[in-house]
């Protein structure tokens, strides 16, 4: 009694913080002040959070509560509610659209290197072609590392990432006080409704795929539902928690760099430099030089490099610890001593290093390629979120089959709308955000997820074959 008792010892905000950290990050405040028109993106931000980021937790703690014995999180939900063909491709989903998440980390390290190393933007500068050398070579060595496991690199990720976490809270606070303590001289917002209020045109339709991408996720956490204190009170008091400390951190984190730059004069390079940027303008307001700026520089260039190295084994390890040979071919499964799958590292090495090289054709300039980069995977990593949705109508629909202790809505059919709106938010997000005026980044936002999806229904043939 008294161990089951321990075993369930987690409190709402205990979730709340754990989900928060999961959730959220300093990137998607420059992403939406870049995308969004810098103040306009509060209010897009709030409607967001409102009308999907809540509803979206719930579910995912039902899910979680109603089959809280699985360990494949999406894919097993599908097994379960529906056949294990459709789990198969839930799983492949959530690992393949990893591939572009992949091929952006080398970018992010190497400029994360350039800023601790020369204190400035020139990385932007950089010759696209001389840097996508240097990423494969990046690429290839955290493949290396890969393959002779990860687990050091886990520690060192967990510890950068809530350092990263840290200083980004760190930022909003110490911006938002710069004039009262250091009388430094900031961009004076303007009050007014107009200045917040955004305009609901084609560009905010088309770049809602960098929210959607942003608060997702979220379905990590589901696992510790059952292991709440209370679930049936507790879980939803968590989300709501998570729900407003994100929103209070997107609004307070927009103001803080509505303050820094002229948010009708963006700076073209804010998704590439906007965060050194606004660490570097605080080292200047609290005379310490480029002090932060370092900080940050380092810390990120730590997390991001990790975070790739662990992209490459811990998805594919998920997609092949929960699957079988009917779906995917024998050959993949070999292991090494270290116990890494050897030919699913040779599978991720070819698909992200043609990722990798392919935009260099057609891209020029750094800013632009990090760009797209993060376009790009705001167009395919929300498609895993799709299967999430899939599993709560389905889950809906089988009514009292399934028992759980925690219930976002009882009611069948409300149940199964939420989870179908929350279905259509994101497919909507996700074809809306394909589009662009350029025509090569338009055919590769077009061709990117079909190929990578499409590889997932080919596996099963080559399985059947061999």
């Amino acid at each position: 009694m008294n161990q089951k008792q321990n075993d369930r010892n987690i409190l709402w905000y205990n979730l709340a913080f754990m989900a928060f950290s999961t959730v959220w990050g300093f990137g998607n405040v420059i992403n939406g002040f870049s995308e969004y028109g810098g103040l306009k993106a509060i209010v897009s931000w709030l409607i967001l959070f409102a009308l999907y980021f809540i509803p979206y937790a719930l579910m995912v703690g039902e899910l979680g509560s109603a089959f809280k014995d699985e360990d494949g999180g999406v894919s097993s939900w599908i097994r379960r509610t529906i056949n294990p063909g459709m789990a198969y491709m839930a799983g492949w989903t959530y690992w393949v659209v990893h591939m572009p998440y992949i091929s952006q980390k080398p970018n992010a390290s190497v400029i994360a290197a350039s800023w601790a190393i020369f204190r400035d933007s020139r990385a932007s500068q950089m010759n696209v072609q001389l840097l996508a050398v240097i990423c494969l070579a990046l690429f290839l060595f955290a493949v290396w590392i890969a393959s002779r496991g990860v687990g050091v690199l886990k520690k060192l990720t967990s510890i950068a990432g809530s350092t990263m976490f840290i200083m980004s809270l760190l930022f909003i606070v110490m911006m938002l006080t710069a004039p009262a303590i250091t009388g430094a001289n900031v961009v004076n917002i303007d009050w007014s409704v107009d200045t917040f209020l955004p305009s609901f045109d084609s560009d905010f339709f088309l770049s809602l795929s960098i929210l959607v991408f942003a608060v997702g996720g979220c379905e990590k956490i589901s696992p510790y539902v059952n292991k709440m204190k209370d679930p049936a009170k507790d879980f939803s008091k968590g989300m709501i928690t998570l729900a407003i400390m994100v929103a209070v951190c997107a609004v307070f984190g927009t103001i803080a760099l509505g303050m820094m730059f002229d948010s009708n004069n963006i700076p073209e390079d804010l998704m590439t430099n906007g965060a050194y940027y606004a660490f570097q303008t605080l080292g200047e307001y609290y005379h310490v030089g480029d002090l932060f700026v370092i900080i940050y520089a380092i810390v990120n260039l730590i997390c991001q490099f990790s975070v790739m190295v662990l992209s490459i084994d811990a998805p594919l390890r998920m997609l092949l610890d929960s699957a079988d040979d009917t779906y995917i071919p024998k050959a993949l499964f070999k292991q090494n001593k270290y116990g890494t799958y050897t030919n699913g590292h040779k599978l991720v090495l070819i698909i992200v290093s043609i990722l990798i090289i392919v935009p260099v054709f057609g891209i020029e300039n750094v800013d632009v390629l990090v760009k797209w980069l993060v376009k790009v995977n705001s167009v395919c990593m929300p498609l895993r979120y799709l299967w999430v949705f899939t599993a709560y109508i389905a889950l809906k629909k089988a009514g009292e089959k399934f028992t759980a202790q925690y219930h976002f809505v009882k009611n069948k059919t409300l149940g199964m709308f939420f989870g179908a709106w929350c279905f259509f938010v994101t497919a909507f997000a996700c074809i809306l955000g394909i589009y662009s005026d350029d025509p090569f980044q338009l055919v590769l936002n077009i061709v990117t997820p079909f190929v990578l999806i499409g590889l997932g229904l080919i596996m099963p043939v080559i399985a059947r074959r061999k």
